[in-house]
């Protein structure tokens, strides 16, 4: 962030879309709850296992050199968890975790008429502090998230709980919106009087490109939320619609990358080397 200004964060669920998003030149990867859980085939409303995506965020971590922002939806529970979880995902290589101010179980922010249930503003507080003392590394980022926009409180309640929690200890603020265009986003932004740089999650309002939110000189971080796991649903579906409709893959065949390119993501390439090397 410090030497880009802005850094430009992709979603993942997998170390394949970890390794596409690093060549693709993006700064950091987001370990996505929504897209973890849109791959298992359920509703980003709690039901997946802390362990679940502790071991994608593992794998993730794995077989990438980017750094991990961990979506930690509400920390697991209260603060006693959030010592936990926070232990846990540091030790499994984040570089940043954001936890947020949601009742748990959450609902996912976007759905249309969800249960947006805050936790009061001194208990968040408690979470936050206890991140902060559990990080063993002064340099694993701790993100508090406000969904006080998401649930309709209005910006004098988002900002209030943003500055209590840059009080409690919170290195960045993220700010969610489901409004479709970015004024509200803005107008928090213009009125942020504190000194923790703010993270913004653009989904619902794409127009926010990176020169926008450059000149705002507020906005330090930008994710792209679920961009992972919408673009391979897109491609799924077109491609195996198209298999259908032509009765096979003879038409297919050459719009889709070849084996040879999955190869290469897999690393096959070093593989046949160590095998030269090591097999006897």
């Amino acid at each position: 962030m410090a030497k880009r200004g802005v850094a430009q964060v992709m979603a993942t669920h997998s170390p394949l879309s970890a390794r596409l998003a690093e060549e693709a030149g993006f700064d950091g990867l987001w370990a996505s709850g929504f897209e973890l859980s849109a791959l298992y085939g359920l509703a980003d409303v709690s039901l997946l296992s802390m362990t679940q995506h502790l071991d994608m965020m593992r794998a993730i971590a794995g077989q990438s050199s980017l750094p991990i922002v961990a979506d930690l939806d509400t920390g697991s529970g209260n603060a006693i968890n959030v010592i936990h979880t926070v232990s846990e995902y540091e030790r499994a290589g984040a570089a940043a975790v954001v936890i947020e101010d949601k009742t748990f179980p959450k609902v996912t922010s976007l759905v249309a008429y969800g249960r947006q249930e805050l936790v009061r503003v001194e208990e968040f507080q408690g979470k936050i502090a206890a991140a902060v003392a559990t990080r063993m590394d002064k340099n694993l980022i701790i993100v508090a998230r406000t969904e006080a926009l998401i649930a309709g409180l209005g910006e004098a309640e988002a900002l209030k709980r943003a500055t209590a929690y840059e009080e409690a200890g919170a290195d960045m603020i993220l700010v969610h919106s489901k409004q479709k265009t970015p004024d509200e986003i803005e107008s928090f932004v213009h009125a942020w009087k504190g000194k923790a740089p703010l993270v913004i999650v653009p989904t619902a309002y794409p127009e926010m490109t990176v020169e926008r939110i450059r000149a705002h000189g507020k906005i330090c971080m930008v994710i792209y939320g679920n961009h992972a796991i919408r673009a391979s649903v897109t491609a799924m579906k077109e491609v195996f619609a198209r298999i259908r409709r032509d009765g096979g893959i003879q038409r297919v065949y050459g719009d889709i990358v070849s084996v040879e390119e999955i190869f290469r993501l897999q690393k096959m390439e070093q593989i046949k080397a160590d095998e030269i090397r090591f097999l006897r």
